[in-house]
């Protein structure tokens, strides 16, 4: 045996030292260990969190489309609802006594039906738009004949043949124009 052979085995510290460093490797190769299954733990975890996140995500986007389908399916439900007393007034007049019904009787009662239409219109947001005696306007009059009166300036609508309508800001039909040229 060598001098510093015998100065290991005789000394007890540097025998501690030794031991308790293999004791720190095996400490810190669990500690590794146990990190390691931590984080592959969590990273589970987020997995899942995020298959789950992307499962609703989906339902949601389902659930969306299937609404706005109901919608435009039935954006019209409402203006039937209100449309359904004037049919049935226009049935009524059509089960009318045709021998005691007389002109007037009738033209009233037509009368009284379109007058309850046109407030279910208005009621929604239709309105017609005013031509005659206004300025001719491309964007909410369609000129179909041009004539010579003195009574008008140049460019103003002289006579409307047929009515034009918005439906609140948006033009439905355009009114067809007579304009002055």
């Amino acid at each position: 045996m060598t001098l510093s052979e015998e100065k290991v085995t005789q000394d007890p510290t540097l025998e501690e030292e030794v031991a308790k460093d293999a004791d720190q490797t095996e400490t810190s190769e669990m500690n590794w260990e146990q990190e390691a299954a931590h984080w592959k733990a969590q990273a589970e975890d987020h997995q899942n969190r995020m298959l789950r996140a992307m499962a609703d995500m989906d339902n949601l986007r389902r659930r969306v489309r299937k609404e706005q389908e109901d919608l435009a399916k039935y954006a019209s439900l409402k203006i039937v609802e209100e449309l359904l007393p004037v049919l049935d007034n226009f049935e009524r007049a059509l089960a009318a006594d045709k021998e005691s019904m007389t002109v007037d009787t009738l033209l009233e009662g037509v009368n009284m039906v379109y007058r309850q239409m046109v407030q279910v219109f208005d009621k929604e947001g239709l309105a017609a738009i005013e031509a005659k005696g206004n300025p001719f306007d491309p964007h909410i009059h369609q000129a179909v004949m041009q004539t010579q009166n003195p009574e008008f300036e140049s460019g103003v609508v002289v006579a409307e043949l047929q009515k034009g309508y918005m439906f609140k800001d948006r033009v439905v039909r355009p009114a067809m124009v007579q304009v002055n040229e």
